[in-house]
């Protein structure tokens, strides 16, 4: 679809009603991530961000953690909407992306810029966030919905050991995606008035 950026940005929105399909094919959902990766800023050109893309049954076993992980915690009368929701917003897509950040990374910056060592694991928070929309926004563009969503602390030991991943990689966010099943909510505004100060 390729619209031009403020667009894009303005057409992204949260899906919570997803469709196993895929408007494109497998590669080109991972150009989507290649291109972030390469492109998006960190700071200190830190590069510290890192993406996990999960498809077809990897996609699945993923939203499986989630629910085996949450039905140990949650009341079982409870549990019943919760595995609802899952399956019906998230599971039910076609892939999910995991945000990570490199905790190795974000050290190394610490020991070698002490001035700044507090500041730099908010800066990481804010470099997965440009990660974040920009992959959001490329995955809507390309014709998928998608959402944004936190299941971390809780699944992370299990997710790790399940991909493999490395110890260092601290779970930022997931972002399941799938063909839009239905249209996404109404999306309210404040005046920009109260949100915004220009002096001249």
């Amino acid at each position: 679809m390729e619209r031009n950026l403020k667009d894009a940005l303005q057409h992204r929105r949260s899906y919570y009603e997803l469709t196993p399909e895929s408007p494109i094919d497998d590669a080109k959902i991972k150009e989507i991530i290649h291109f972030a990766i390469r492109h998006i800023p960190s700071a200190f050109n830190s590069q510290s961000t890192r993406l996990v893309l999960l498809l077809h049954e990897q996609h699945k076993a993923f939203w499986e953690i989630v629910k085996r992980t949450l039905q140990a915690i949650v009341p079982a009368e409870a549990f019943v909407a919760t595995e609802q929701k899952i399956d019906r917003s998230f599971a039910s897509g076609y892939g999910t992306v995991l945000y990570y950040e490199d905790t190795t990374v974000v050290r190394k910056l610490q020991e070698q810029f002490p001035t700044y060592a507090d500041n730099f694991p908010i800066w990481s928070e804010h470099t997965s966030a440009m990660h974040q929309l920009a992959v959001w926004t490329m995955l809507e563009d390309a014709g998928f919905g998608a959402s944004l969503q936190h299941y971390n602390p809780l699944i992370d030991k299990e997710v790790r050991e399940r991909w493999d991943l490395p110890a260092a990689w601290r779970l930022i966010a997931q972002m399941p995606f799938g063909a839009p099943g239905g249209e996404p909510q109404e999306k309210s505004f404040k005046p920009w008035e109260e949100r915004i100060r220009i002096f001249k």
